[in-house]
């Protein structure tokens, strides 16, 4: 009988990405942000200041891991030693969430320090369910994964992306990181509705919203985390959140790190969205 998870947070509204170019002004202003989320393998390998960095801020808000290293679709097996790291360090600062991309990232064993997409198939969504179900095991604490932004397909798909990730979650019972800017950017990438793929995800099962900024180039949209959000992403999280009144937010800044508080001020465009579509979801249900 596989273990019974501990019960997933409640995150606050709005959050951001745990960055080292912002740790004086978090611990020394303690400011009003509602949770951090750190990328996992920045803390996994080290000790000293960062590690004891994120000891701090988790003590005073919840916080989030998000690794890019678990290549759960990969057909490598899962690396335990990696998992019991990754459990031990949840564990240590109580992390209210873990989660990885829908991707696969090694091959033989060795890491390409890649995030590179799956072909969606039955054959694939059977290997990803049963992956995640044993991360989880592994793990004891929820779980979530995210939708990945690509620049290529497989001609083998036969399934949707969300409708592939919707069955991922529901299937193997974990959550789903729901990265809009990804949405976006994929559906430019690959020709598809972004709107259409936002109906077939079960809001239920999303723990958080990512938001970031992107590229724009003559035929692709590279996922670059680098400036603001663009208004159409914006816009999609309106759409979001119009079908689910508590969505979380995290906010990623990953290139060119502005100052604490140009970040901060982006995120809190989150809160208009956010607020101003949870009027409307009320309006249409009294209506």
């Amino acid at each position: 009988m596989r273990p019974t998870l501990p019960q997933p947070v409640s995150l606050p509204t709005l959050g951001l990405g745990l960055r080292s170019a912002h740790f004086a002004q978090i611990l020394g202003d303690r400011p009003s942000v509602g949770w951090f989320e750190a990328l996992t393998e920045n803390y996994l390998d080290t000790g000293g200041r960062p590690r004891a960095v994120l000891r701090e801020v988790a003590s005073r808000y919840p916080v989030a891991l998000h690794g890019v290293a678990l290549s759960i679709g990969s057909a490598d097996r899962l690396d335990l030693t990696y998992l019991r790291r990754l459990r031990d360090l949840a564990e240590e600062i109580g992390a209210a969430y873990v989660s990885d991309h829908l991707s696969w990232s090694s091959i033989g064993g060795r890491p390409l320090h890649e995030l590179l997409p799956i072909p969606y198939t039955e054959r694939t969504l059977r290997h990803v369910v049963s992956r995640v179900k044993r991360v989880q095991d592994v793990l004891g604490r929820p779980f979530a994964l995210e939708n990945p932004s690509s620049y290529v397909a497989y001609r083998e798909s036969r399934i949707p992306e969300a409708q592939f990730l919707a069955r991922v979650a529901l299937e193997s019972g974990c959550g789903i990181l729901l990265d809009i800017n990804n949405i976006y950017v994929n559906s430019v990438n690959h020709g598809f509705d972004a709107r259409s793929y936002l109906a077939e995800i079960p809001m239920e099962r999303v723990v958080y919203c990512h938001m970031a900024g992107h590229t724009r180039y003559a035929t692709h949209i590279l996922d670059t985390h680098g400036g603001p959000v663009a208004e159409p992403v914006w816009e999609l999280l309106g759409e979001a959140a119009s079908r689910r009144a508590d969505l979380p937010v995290l906010l990623e800044w990953d290139d060119a790190i502005p100052p604490f508080s140009v970040a901060l001020q982006e995120l809190r465009k989150a809160a208009r969205y956010v607020r101003v579509n949870r009027r409307k979801k009320v309006v249409h249900a009294a209506a």
